[in-house]
């Protein structure tokens, strides 16, 4: 596989984001999983958890608001 570029922090990102939902087909999984740079998919996590805590605050802090 010489002169394959490995996949960029977007396409990681968009992996995590599929994966964190849940909507991942095996298929792509297995595809993904010897291509993906780990420090990329690491940080793809950390952010999207942050973000997702990050809503739920503000979700809930629109709904108890008076």
């Amino acid at each position: 596989m010489k002169g394959e570029r490995k996949p960029s922090f977007l396409y990681s990102l968009k992996a995590v984001l599929w994966s964190f939902v849940g909507l991942r087909r095996k298929s792509d999984f297995d595809q993904d999983s010897g291509r993906l740079n780990p420090l990329h998919v690491i940080a793809a996590g950390l952010l999207a958890a942050a973000l997702f805590v990050i809503v739920l605050i503000v979700i809930v802090r629109l709904v108890v608001s008076p």
